[in-house]
Formats: structure tokens, sequence, C-alpha cells
């Protein structure tokens, strides 16, 4: 049986020296053995980047600009109290305008008025059979009237008013305007283009100052005013 020796260094024959030990072949990085992986985890990881990049705060390059200063103009607009429009200063009242005098012809709806001239003081009008005393005194009117439109309108003396100095308003007395020779006052229609003549009676106070007359083509008009003077 033979004896086991173990296995030594093998000897060079020409030196009698052992032969060097045999140098491991170099092991290669995982990387380089495993490129297809490390291909993928590259991708992997730029593609993270970039995702990280696009969420960062939901901000792109604009959001991240400084807000823009005010222009010199803005800021002196902002500034600078609003001017206030320039007004006209008010002018002198205007005088109101003047009543029509007597024997002026004036308009109102259908007819034109020409007061011809005013009674004042009268006491009694009538006859001594037929007539009618004044309360105060009788004012009487004079005046024409004449129908300037194009149909018949009637002429109610009892739509006709005066005024007085004192502010007061008088109503016409349609009755005593009856005694009146030729008044044509009461209940006169008159045709286009014609004219009548007419005498409007009012009992008023005997201290009255009568100071104009309103004259109406009938009860709904507006009224024109003569000054009696």
């Amino acid at each position: 049986m033979s004896q086991y020796t173990p296995a030594g260094p093998a000897f060079d024959p020409a030196t009698g020296q052992p032969y060097p030990a045999p140098v491991p072949p170099k092991q290669r990085s995982w990387f380089v053995r495993h490129k297809v992986l490390t291909g993928l985890g590259a991708i992997v990881v730029l593609v993270v980047v970039i995702s990280a990049l696009g969420q960062s705060g939901g901000k792109t390059v604009a959001d991240a600009q400084p807000p823009a200063q005010p222009s010199a103009t803005t800021t002196a607009t902002a500034t600078t109290p609003a001017r206030e429009p320039t007004t006209t200063p008010p002018t002198s009242a205007q005088p109101a305008s003047q009543d029509a005098a007597i024997s002026t012809p004036v308009r109102d709806g259908k007819f034109e008025f020409t007061v011809t001239k005013v009674e004042t003081g009268v006491k009694h009008v009538g006859n001594d059979i037929l007539g009618k005393d004044a309360q105060g005194q009788f004012v009487l009117v004079h005046l024409t009237v004449a129908n300037i439109g194009t149909e018949a309108q009637y002429f109610f003396d009892s739509t006709q008013k005066l005024h007085d100095s004192a502010g007061r308003t008088f109503s016409a007395d349609p009755t005593a305007g009856l005694y009146l020779d030729g008044s044509n006052s009461f209940l006169n229609q008159i045709n286009p283009g014609n004219t009548v003549q007419g005498i409007v009676a009012f009992d008023v106070p005997a201290d009255a100052v009568m100071t104009t007359a309103e004259l109406h083509d009938s009860a709904f008009s507006g009224g024109v005013t003569v000054a009696l003077g």
C-alpha cells in the first residue's frame, strides 16, 4: 500500500524554483456582466428624474419668474387722483317768461284769444228788471275768440279764471254773463276760422286787484295767461 503525498507546488527542473502560482482570471464587474439590466435601470432612473422635475410644485419656468414691476406710467396713474370733470359755472337765472299783455293774441288748444278790455268795480249787470248784483264787484273781461283748429269747438266761459295780487284764483260767473248784451260767452260753438266776441264776468271781492287772466279752450287744456296790468 502506497503512502499519499499531498500535491505541492511544481518545480522548474531548470532552475529548481517552483513555478509561480497561476493568476486567477480577472473578475468583471456586475454592471459589465449584466449590460442589459444596467441599461434598463438607467432608463428607469432617467424616467423617474424627468417625472420628478416635471411635477416639482407644478411650476414652469415662466411661473418661477419674479412678478413684473409696475411701470412709472402705471404707478403715476394709480397714485394720481382722478380729475373731477370741469363744469361751467351756472349763469344767472334767466328771467321768467312774461305773460302776454292786453291786445296781444295768445293761443291755447284750438282757440286764439285776444283780451281787448277789462272793466272793474261793476256792481250790477243787466237792467232794472232782469239782472244780477255783485257780491263784491264784477270784473268784466272783453275778449275775442278765434277757432284756429280744423273742427268746431265750444267756448265755455266757466273754464276761464282770474288771479289777483293776493294769489287767489276766481272762477267766472256764467249766470252774470247771461245778462251781458252781446257777450256770446255762454256755451258758444265756434266753427274753424270763425271769430266771436265775448264778455266773461267774474264776481270777486271789492278790494281784489286782478293781475292775470287764465284762458282755456276746454276744461282740460293747459291754459294761457294774460297780464291785466
